[in-house]
């Protein structure tokens, strides 16, 4: 069995799993999210259900392995992939709600290190992350797919480095698989959203990239063609809400701005 298999298998289970009984088990919506926001997603469906809704099934992956899924009629109600592109992808083939669609929330890109390195790198043009690696390598998510590895390798080329860095890449199916990485001290260092970095003890930030060095990174929501769920808005509507900004805040997200620009 391939990822892709295993990933759209995974998927259906949890579907399956919300269907059991209906009478007892009232079905929450079934969500479809960037890994890189496992710890504040589950925190507000925990939320949500506290208030006397059905609990959201929430299946985590790589933006790209998801999109995948949902483009090989995987069921799902709600889609929220950390960049634009693979949301286009989707619309492009009809499978979103279109007036559904809206930014949720932003992120930064950082250069991660173990917790215990002392190692001191200044992100700026030229700076010498493949001598700093040494024969180490970079852990970071595919560059050709997943959105946190297409940031990074945008911020290494405008910064001038790429070429250098790229020999020397440990690419991860998705962003935890590089933050894991590091913190195990099998990558000298990695690049990981800020949030990640945020949510593990086992790794240091030892910089932030400059907005400017990459596409901005916006986390988008809309409702799937195949939502079925009756929660489905009333969820999606609460993560965009004050309450649900908040939430997304607390795990250092960064909070809606909406513009053309952002959907």
């Amino acid at each position: 069995m391939n990822n892709r298999t295993a990933q759209c298998l995974s998927v259906l289970l949890l579907w399956l799993a919300t269907m059991v009984p209906a009478a007892a088990q009232p079905r929450g919506p079934l969500v479809l999210a960037a890994s890189s926001m496992q710890e504040s997603l589950t925190e507000a469906a925990n939320i949500w259900a506290a208030k006397g809704h059905a609990k959201p099934v929430i299946s985590f992956a790589a933006s790209s392995a998801l999109a995948r899924q949902i483009l090989a009629a995987a069921p799902a109600d709600l889609f929220i992939p950390s960049d634009r592109e693979w949301m286009d992808v989707v619309a492009a083939r009809r499978l979103i709600r279109p007036a559904s669609r809206t930014l949720l929330v932003t992120n930064r890109l950082v250069l991660i290190a173990p917790a215990s390195s002392r190692a001191k790198l200044v992100i700026a043009p030229g700076f010498p992350l493949a001598k700093a690696l040494g024969s180490g390598r970079l852990a970071m998510a595919d560059p050709a797919a997943v959105p946190a590895g297409k940031y990074a390798r945008q911020a290494l080329t405008s910064l001038g480095i790429w070429a250098a860095v790229a020999p020397k890449i440990a690419v991860g199916d998705n962003v935890r698989a590089s933050l894991a990485l590091v913190g195990r001290g099998e990558s000298p260092f990695g690049i990981v959203y800020a949030t990640d970095a945020r949510a593990a003890k086992a790794v240091r930030v030892v910089g932030v990239f400059p907005v400017t060095s990459h596409r901005p990174i916006h986390y988008l929501i809309a409702t799937l063609t195949s939502a079925t769920n009756p929660e489905t808005d009333g969820f999606r509507r609460f993560l965009i809400s004050q309450q649900g900004q908040a939430i997304f805040a607390k795990y250092g997200f960064g909070t809606r701005q909406v513009s053309n620009a952002d959907t």
